[in-house]
Formats: structure tokens, C-alpha cells, sequence
């Protein structure tokens, strides 16, 4: 797939000027904005809920890329969608049914998404990989930003991406945690198609700058 997607993650974003930073990341070619949500009880962390992707998608008509490090996700689907979410990941532990949780978002009229988490085998989403939209390679354990990219992620990036190919699945692969300069070509070559990217981005001087060199690597 010809698909190269540059997804800034706004975790580790200036929340007292994110509307000026998302801007930024905008002019510098970003094609998604990727919102990590965390409940305080999937992952230690606590960031936001569907209030606040609403007012972040009055501050951009980019497609808003949520993902959902939640308890049970399904309760809160159609918010997060009514939000301005445009895809929505879910992590499969956190789902009883996940064939008719990845339905019901799409359903509700967004892309449906499943994160694999580094412990995760990618066996265990072969049965919904004809339906899913998108499957989400976690590269760092979810939960923190600023973690060390995991090697044995490529593996996983590799076997997703052959399986796409040999069965002709139209899903994307998406990569989160650890991804910078020094890395992102590789995860490129492995096949992925959407680059999740925050501490590389948003906590450079020059945010528009950085989004540039990342995009540019991508091309």
C-alpha cells in the first residue's frame, strides 16, 4: 500500500497552546492527529475524554485518529465518534466481542482500529482481519510517551504486512511509541503505513520544522 501517514501524537503536546500546536504540526504537512486517550485504569495515565476531542476538532479539519487506552471502550464509542473521531482503536483485551465492537464503530460511521500490545501475538486478530480498518502495532507499552521503540516490533509490522498482502486486506498498519529519525525509515521499509510520532515532534524548538524532516522521509 502506497499509503505513508504522519500522524503526530498530541500526548506529549503544549495543552495550554494545543490549538497553536496542532497548527503547527499542519503546516508542516501532518495528515492525521492521533489522540491518545487514557482512562487512569487500562494504563496508569489520565488524558482526556470525548469534551476535549471535540474542542480539538474545532481546531482542525484534519482526520482525528483516537485511540481508546480505555475500560471498557464500548460505553463510550458513540461519544468519542460524536466527538469528531474519525478512526477509532480499541485494544482487544478491553473488549468481550471484538468482531461486533470493530462492526458497531463502523457502524457509527468511523474507521475501525485494534491495537496489538508488544505481549500480543498477531494470531490473535486473524479472524477479524478482513473487516478491521486499520490494526495498531504498539511499539513501546501503552501508557507513557517518551518510551524506547521495541525491536521485536518490526517482526509483527513485517507478518501484518504479508498477510495483508497475501490475502488482499485493505487494512492500514499503524506504528506507535518510539519512532524518530533514526528509526522511522526502517519501520517504513517493514510496512507501515501510519507514523505515530510525539516527543520527536512536539518537544523540538520548532515543531513545524520537525514535521517537515519526518514528512519528508516519509515521501
Amino acid at each position: 500500500m502506497k499509503n505513508k501517514i504522519l500522524a503526530p501524537s498530541i500526548l506529549t503536546a503544549d495543552f495550554s497552546n494545543l490549538a497553536q500546536q496542532i497548527r503547527c504540526v499542519e503546516l508542516g504537512g501532518a495528515d492525521w492527529i492521533h489522540c491518545d486517550i487514557m482512562d487512569g485504569q487500562f494504563v496508569p495515565n489520565i488524558t482526556f475524554g470525548p469534551i476535549v476531542l471535540k474542542a480539538i476538532r474545532k481546531s482542525t479539519k484534519l482526520p482525528l485518529d483516537a485511540h481508546l487506552m480505555i475500560k471498557t471502550p464500548d460505553n463510550l464509542l458513540e461519544e468519542f465518534i460524536n466527538a469528531g473521531a474519525d478512526y477509532i482503536t480499541i485494544h482487544q483485551e478491553e473488549v468481550v466481542h471484538l468482531h461486533r465492537t470493530l462492526t458497531r464503530i463502523k457502524e457509527l460511521g468511523a474507521k475501525a482500529g485494534v491495537a496489538v500490545n508488544p505481549a500480543t501475538p498477531v494470531s490473535s486478530l486473524k479472524e477479524v482481519l478482513p473487516i478491521v480498518d486499520m490494526i495498531l502495532v504498539m511499539s513501546v507499552n501503552p501508557g507513557f510517551g517518551g518510551q524506547k521503540f521495541i525491536e521485536g516490533s518490526l517482526n509483527k509490522i513485517i507478518e501484518l504486512d504479508k498477510l495483508r498482502t497475501d490475502s488482499n486486506y485493505k487494512y492500514l498498519i499503524q506504528v506507535d511509541g518510539g519512532i524518530d529519525l533514526n528509526n522511522v525509515k526502517t519501520v517504513l521499509e517493514a510496512g507501515c503505513n501510519s507514523f505515530v510520532i510525539g516527543n520527536s515532534i512536539f518537544k523540538n524548538d520548532n515543531i513545524t520544522a520537525s514535521t517537515v524532516e519526518f514528512k519528508n522521509l516519509l515521501s
